[in-house]
């Protein structure tokens, strides 16, 4: 982390990732592309369907490799990069055979000039990407797939891990980041490691400009709305929300109830609710 002296007010509680681990080069034109962001508006009718979302800086999306469409070829680390879509760095590897490259999410501990390789068997080396069933007990995986195929789709953000508890038949049981406990078939790929950035965690903003650099409009109570707008709003000066139980600005219930389809296939595949804080 790079903690800022207290030049500003702002800087005085501001703080940032050390990018000096990162490659000093720009992203790979072939892998890039400029992408139409919606703004959080409907792109057929226009209007706001996700809040406090808007403006922001242009970015280049970086089109990254989440399955593993070359297998048993290995590919060398050229570089690593920042990647301004996520928390995550990314890695660039370059295939020995045909020289094609290509972006996978960079665990940590990995350097440029490393080797990685996909196959459903391989040696437990950071960066590879394997079958569940051939991890050990107690390894840590990330960028994991839901089905068989269709590339990882969790376990992608910055200093996440899932751990290899149990294998029990044609599956294997994955203890995830929210400590839930869930069951994998074993045919599913995952990469061996932990997400990099894990200091992403202590990043601190400091100044609500950075938030709009980002794209992230200003966010406020619904007490201090009017009612027409939210439930909470309303009333001659600052009034409690006059309901039993606060709720969400579509009159929803909004603390303490679960809101997880009960009819969702994988539910099925929770061994155990994650704890409650």
């Amino acid at each position: 982390m790079k903690i800022y002296k207290p030049t500003t007010p702002a800087r005085r509680g501001m703080s940032g990732i050390d990018f000096s681990q990162l490659s000093k080069k720009g992203p790979e034109k072939s892998l890039t592309s400029n992408i139409r962001r919606s703004n959080g508006r409907s792109k057929s009718t226009g209007r706001i369907t996700t809040r406090h979302k808007g403006g922001g800086v242009k970015k280049l999306y970086r089109f990254i490799e989440f399955a593993q469409t070359r297998l048993d070829a290995p590919a060398v680390v050229i570089a690593l990069e920042y990647d301004p879509n996520r928390t995550a760095f990314l890695a660039l590897i370059e295939y020995k055979d045909d020289k094609q490259k290509q972006y996978i999410i960079a665990p940590s501990g990995l350097k440029v000039g490393g080797e990685v390789i996909f196959s459903e068997s391989v040696p437990l080396s950071i960066g590879n990407r394997m079958q569940l069933k051939h991890i050990t007990v107690g390894t840590d995986v990330y960028n994991i797939e839901f089905e068989s195929g269709k590339g990882g789709k969790i376990v992608r953000s910055a200093g996440s891990s899932a751990q290899v508890l149990a294998h029990d038949g044609e599956f294997v049981n994955l203890k995830m980041p929210s400590t839930e406990v869930r069951r994998f078939r074993g045919n599913c790929f995952a990469s061996i490691g932990q997400v990099s950035n894990a200091e992403n965690r202590f990043y601190r903003v400091g100044k609500a400009g950075k938030n709009r650099h980002k794209g992230i409009r200003p966010t406020v109570r619904g007490s201090v709305m009017n009612p027409c707008d939210h439930p909470h709003g309303g009333g001659e000066g600052r009034q409690p929300i006059g309901l039993k139980h606060p709720k969400t600005p579509w009159g929803l219930p909004a603390l303490g109830v679960k809101t997880r389809n009960t009819k969702k296939w994988s539910n099925k595949m929770i061994v155990s609710r994650r704890k409650k804080k």
